[in-house]
């Protein structure tokens, strides 16, 4: 005798996963709203603000200046505390994300273009 469990065949998630694909590929007014772009949202212009504050010359210059203080707090700080040590690599993580932005950009190395 099977378990009360086997009752339901196994194949209802394959069932499932092929409607919701055919139900969103049959569905054109998602489609159309998406192609027809979109009016400003309220935070878009701050959003820009911000990606051109954090790609510009003096945010090359200040991660370059933060990539050298946190090297050689690093390489000649001695014994540092765990925390502090743990603080030095973000500030070194983060001053790499705005350093390697601004050099893929002079590479000509962009994102995505919608």
């Amino acid at each position: 005798m099977l378990p009360l469990a086997r009752t339901v065949p196994e194949t209802w998630l394959p069932l499932l996963l092929l409607t919701l694909v055919i139900g969103v590929v049959w569905y054109p007014p998602v489609a159309h709203a998406a192609a027809a772009g979109g009016g400003g949202l309220p935070w878009d212009t701050p959003l820009t603000t911000l990606k051109n504050d954090l790609t510009g010359p003096v945010a090359f210059t200040i991660s370059l200046l933060a990539m050298v203080a946190c090297g050689a707090a690093l390489v000649f700080g001695g014994e540092i505390n765990e925390f502090v040590r743990r603080i030095i690599m973000l500030v070194l993580v983060c001053a790499f994300i705005v350093g390697v932005t601004n050099l893929a950009s002079a590479l000509g190395i962009s994102g995505a273009i919608v």
